[in-house]
């Protein structure tokens, strides 16, 4: 019996001592698997490495290729939109308001009759003075018809020609007097408001009825005196509207030679087209062009412009992977971009960024 159970544990230990063989080699296969994967990515970083190793060494910069263009400099100043047909109007007597004839937003042309006042009083004596004008001018007819025959004294037809006159006279003031009962438009234009009521007590100097012409609209700026020869009739200007975030293009119209004691400053205008909505005392910003190159030149960023020791300006180009110092003459500067009127040329690479981090031969590697 002890035989018979000695010979299946046997069998059990040589199959356990086979299996612990093929797992040993199941995992060499993976750790020689390993072995090639890392050595495959050992090898990539050293390439990698090597190749930087290689590149040159330097401070990152930046550079811009320098390019010949027109510059042009401006100046800058605040106006608003100013229209010359732009009145108030008023009743030139006292009286009620009787009749209003318009409303915000009509068109009216000069001569049109907007409102009127109370003009009882005025019509009825131009109604008895009528009567007896047409009385003094009969006899001035007949007076005039006898004359002319001989008959009668030259002093009747005098006195009579006298009477018809003062008559006329007195119509005329008496129609002036009715005139001015009503509110007439001396502009053509629109109705840009209307601040009176029916019934309500109008007296002269009291704001009743605006009217703008619109077709007219320039925009109006006072300029220091300092630019006084500087800006000519016929410069070119940007006009902004800030509030309506649009701008023009356009041409100084006018260029006053006076200058004001007070602020010491000169005004300018600047007409603007009918294509816009432009509301007049609407603020309005001017770039006027005081200045261009006669030919293209180099622009650089100012803020690139460096000043040495001896106060020369100069700027960092790059030669090859050096830093080089660079001595510039500037001219005009503006909105953050300066003229060079010497020292550089077109092509050269100028240090953009990094610019303030090198000296004189540094190495430098640009930046992608």
């Amino acid at each position: 019996m002890k035989k018979l159970f000695f010979i299946p544990t046997l069998a059990l230990a040589i199959l356990a001592c086979h299996s612990a063989g093929n797992d040993k080699k199941a995992e060499l296969e993976k750790l020689k698997k390993q072995e090639s994967e890392l050595k495959s990515k050992i090898q990539a970083l050293e390439t990698e490495l090597s190749a930087n190793d290689s590149a040159p060494k330097g401070l990152a910069v930046s550079v811009i290729s320098l390019k010949a263009e027109m510059f042009r400099n401006f100046i800058d100043v605040q106006g608003k939109v100013d229209a010359d047909e732009n009145v108030a109007l008023s009743s030139e007597m006292p009286g009620t308001i009787t009749k209003i004839n318009v409303k915000v937003g009509d068109e009216v042309s000069v001569g049109q009759v907007l409102a009127e006042t109370d003009a009882r009083a005025i019509s009825q004596q131009i109604s008895d003075l009528q009567t007896n004008a047409d009385l003094v001018t009969q006899i001035y007819e007949k007076q005039k018809n006898l004359w002319e025959q001989k008959i009668g004294t030259e002093v009747q037809y005098l006195q009579a020609k006298t009477n018809k006159e003062s008559m006329s006279k007195k119509m005329a003031a008496l129609q002036e007097q009715l005139k001015m009962t009503k509110i007439i438009s001396p502009i053509n234009g629109n109705v840009d408001a209307v601040d009176i009521k029916l019934g309500q007590i109008a007296s002269p100097g009291m704001p009743s009825i605006r009217v703008i012409n619109y077709s007219n609209l320039k925009v109006k700026a006072d300029v220091a005196e300092t630019y006084a020869a500087k800006i000519q009739k016929g410069a070119d200007v940007v006009v902004r509207f800030p509030d309506m975030n649009d701008s023009i293009i356009a041409k100084v119209n006018f260029v006053s030679r006076a200058i004001n004691l007070s602020s010491r400053t000169f005004n300018v205008e600047v007409l603007l087209d009918n294509k816009k909505q432009y509301h007049p005392n609407m603020v309005a910003r001017l770039s006027i062009n005081d200045y261009q190159s006669a030919t293209p030149v180099l622009i650089v960023p100012v803020n690139v412009i460096q000043k040495d020791e001896n106060n020369s300006f100069y700027v960092f180009v790059a030669e090859g992977n050096k830093a080089k110092k660079q001595l510039v003459n500037i001219g005009k500067q503006y909105n953050g971009k300066a003229e060079i009127i010497s020292g550089l040329k077109e092509g050269d690479l100028l240090l953009e960024s990094g610019y303030d981090l090198v000296n004189e031969g540094d190495l430098i590697a640009y930046k992608k």
